[in-house]
């Protein structure tokens, strides 16, 4: 089966108790790079519209104002 083709639907099934995650890997593995962050991504913008009811573009924590050796 092509995982190319946006229509496509490819599904795995098996029991959680002996999933190897191959099915996983492979399917993963044939998106690529792009697909795999972009749907990393997804999954951030989702956790911020859930938790706090907005999915803005996410911004990176700066809690540090400098960092470096404390002298002694």
């Amino acid at each position: 089966m092509s995982t190319k083709d946006k229509n496509n639907i490819i599904e795995g099934y098996g029991r959680l108790e002996t999933d190897d995650r191959s099915f996983d890997q492979k399917f993963w593995q044939q998106k690529g790079l792009k697909a795999i962050f972009d749907a990393a991504y997804d999954m951030i913008q989702d956790y911020f519209l859930l938790k706090e009811n907005y999915a803005n573009k996410p911004r990176i924590q700066r809690s540090i104002e400098s960092f470096g050796k404390i002298p002694m």
